[in-house]
């Protein structure tokens, strides 16, 4: 099994305050004010609980804060990231096995559901998880019962599940890749994240908490943040959320020579404008990663610069702007949109949500 598939919270000391352990989880936006009420409510209780988010918004700093604000704070947090195990290897890896169970079991060995006992266990990227292993995962969440594989005896085990995915499970369950029964057995209080281009007003925040973390760790105390930096940090959109965040501000941390990051210390991909000011020439929107409105001129050499940008994309800019297009072409109509695109409706208007797109061209459609 890979080291980084799972993870154990050290035991907070007692009598202390189990938030002391985990301060990573930073937010003054309204969304995550919302979410840290919604977290001090849920986390006395044993109820399952599905965190959905893109990846890097933070859904394993949550289950965390979950687990030590719970009565299981001095039991262990077991981290899985189910997508990091392999198919063959998921069901031992998790149920366990019996000696002889297959080919170089030579000994009883526990799972990682039973080394959760007493404590919270976490399934990150529960949405890649096997069908079959899913089967086995519903009866032990109904019956608090863990059987090894190659065994007869059935371990009652004392767990919370907290679940997380960055995708569409009710897609997941209609395409038949994810079990309806499992849903809805995890998805007892949902909590969802916000991308970091949603809760903008937190960028400085975080930026400061980042930078602050980071220069204390290379031995540069005191660094500060230039205005044209600050202004590039606040309007890049983070396609990585809050880790890409947090990696940038490493990035400029290390490379800084002076006492502030300044504009050229951030790394290329914050540095390159993708937004363009209104009124801009075809020429100059190619030129800075956009193409011509429909309509406007543009000559070739405008159509390979755009190209040249484009090709600096991340994936999600690029599916911002294919969203747009398909769009436009339906004329706003959301359901021809999503059937050219291969989405459901309502992927569809959670992608339109997270890029702020809106519905323009003509009447739309439901």
């Amino acid at each position: 099994m890979a080291i980084s598939s799972r993870t154990t919270t050290p035991r907070p000391k007692q009598g202390g305050p189990p938030d002391s352990l985990y301060r990573d989880i930073v937010g003054a936006s309204g969304r995550m004010q919302r979410i840290f009420r919604l977290v001090g409510k849920v986390a006395p209780t044993d109820s399952t609980v599905l965190l959905l988010g893109e990846s890097g918004t933070g859904k394993e700093l949550i289950a965390r804060s979950i687990h030590l604000r719970s009565r299981r704070a001095s039991g262990p947090f077991v981290a899985v990231n189910v997508a990091a195990l392999p198919e063959s290897l998921i069901d031992s890896e998790l149920f366990g096995y019996a000696r002889g169970a297959f080919t170089g079991a030579t000994a009883d060995r526990a799972g990682l559901i039973e080394a959760a006992d007493h404590g919270t266990l976490f399934l990150d990227e529960i949405g890649d998880m096997p069908i079959s292993t899913q089967v086995r995962l519903l009866r032990t969440l109904e019956s608090s019962e863990v059987r090894r594989l190659g065994d007869n005896a059935q371990r009652v085990v004392d767990v919370r599940v907290i679940a997380a995915t960055h995708r569409d499970l009710p897609w997941e369950v209609a395409e038949g890749r994810f079990r309806e029964d499992l849903y809805h057995r995890l998805n007892v209080v949902q909590i969802d994240l916000p991308s970091l281009r949603e809760r903008r007003e937190d960028i400085g925040l975080l930026a400061s908490y980042f930078l602050e973390r980071a220069s204390a760790r290379v031995g540069k105390p005191g660094l500060a943040f230039s205005t044209e930096a600050t202004q590039l940090l606040e309007g890049y959109d983070y396609p990585g959320n809050v880790r890409e965040l947090e990696n940038a501000i490493e990035h400029a941390v290390v490379v800084a020579d002076g006492p502030r990051i300044r504009a050229a210390d951030l790394p290329a991909a914050i540095r390159s404008p993708r937004l363009l000011a209104t009124g801009a020439t075809p020429a100059a929107e190619a030129q800075r990663g956009r193409p011509p409105e429909a309509g406007q001129r543009s000559d070739g050499a405008a159509s390979r610069a755009y190209e040249d940008a484009r090709a600096t994309w991340s994936l999600a800019e690029v599916e911002k702007e294919h969203i747009q297009r398909v769009l436009a072409r339906h004329r706003g109509n959301a359901t021809a949109a999503a059937r050219q695109l291969g989405l459901s409706r309502t992927t569809l208007w959670r992608k339109l949500r997270e890029y702020g797109l809106k519905r323009a061209g003509g009447p739309g459609g439901a």
